[in-house]
């Protein structure tokens, strides 16, 4: 056992007593991180293997016999954590930042012009100006990407119904953002 960690600091762990948690960390997290950089090979993973680790080793304190030394018990939690990250990385599709197309919507873009943050911003004001049924047509449509059909089938009521709530919603909200649809000299 490490001459940093006594006897009361592991009774004190096994109880949850955040002071402990911390002293532990402070002791092993670099052994911790050692072991689990080992497996995992890249910094950020092995920091998240070691959080991962003292998170572990906090919720299972109580099971933590008194006079042990702590060293093997979290290195054994590390190195699992660390396995469980690997494989967890492993399966998630990567690619190469620079094998990715140019319009991947994953990519960072440009951001809008102030003009169109504005124009954007007037849609939605005008939205939430609707009737509360009229604006969840419009939800759905414009940003769920539901049919009218499939409206009418999720909200549990007749076609036409949807259909005329739409058309209402769309008639009000042309009239709202006229301005905006207006060409950009009459702006």
């Amino acid at each position: 056992m490490s001459a940093d960690i006594d006897a009361a600091t592991i009774d004190a762990f096994r109880r949850g007593d955040d002071d402990a948690v911390r002293q532990l960390y402070r002791v092993y997290s670099r052994l911790v991180f050692s072991i689990a950089y080992r497996v995992v090979g890249d910094r950020s993973l092995a920091e998240e293997a070691t959080q991962h680790t003292f998170l572990q080793a906090w919720r299972n304190s109580a099971s933590f016999e008194v006079g042990r030394d702590p060293a093997p018990w979290l290195a054994t939690i590390g190195r699992r954590a660390a396995i469980d990250i690997q494989r967890r990385e492993a399966r998630r599709p990567t690619t190469a930042l620079d094998d990715a197309p140019p319009d991947d919507p994953g990519l960072v873009a440009e951001p809008p012009s102030a003009e169109l943050l504005w124009d954007a911003w007037q849609v939605r004001e005008a939205i939430d100006t609707l009737d509360e049924r009229e604006r969840e047509v419009v939800r759905l449509q414009h940003f769920d990407g539901y049919t009218h059909q499939e409206i009418s089938d999720r909200l549990g009521v007749a076609l036409g119904t949807v259909k005329s709530r739409s058309f209402r919603a769309h008639r009000v909200l042309a009239e709202r953002l006229r301005h905006v649809m207006e060409p950009d000299g009459q702006r």
